[in-house]
């Protein structure tokens, strides 16, 4: 069984505003090998908070910054953690060696 390379769309709970453009839901894709620089696997797995909040804007959709991530209520970082735990865990067909 292959895995999702993009996240289901997260509803954020609070809208972020560009101008007079609000987004109000984001997905996540599979973070490549070079988007985790100068993070920790683990930190990203137990869903740090800085981890979070620093790779969030390299694999969201639409792009956002840091600083709209660090602006996020506490339940749309908490969606966005468990989404990027749900990409590094190995599937069951890749654990068969």
């Amino acid at each position: 069984m292959s895995k999702p390379t993009h996240s289901d769309a997260i509803v954020l709970e609070q809208a972020i505003k560009r101008g007079e453009t609000k987004i109000t839901e984001i997905t996540l894709r599979k973070p490549a090998a070079g988007e985790l620089r100068g993070l920790k696997l683990g930190d990203l797995i137990n869903g740090d908070v800085s981890a979070t909040i620093r790779l969030v804007p390299r694999i969201s959709q639409p792009t956002l910054t840091e600083q709209d991530v660090a602006q996020f209520d506490i339940a749309d970082l908490l969606a966005c953690a468990d989404a990027i735990a749900g990409f590094l865990q190995k599937t069951a067909g890749s654990l068969e060696a």
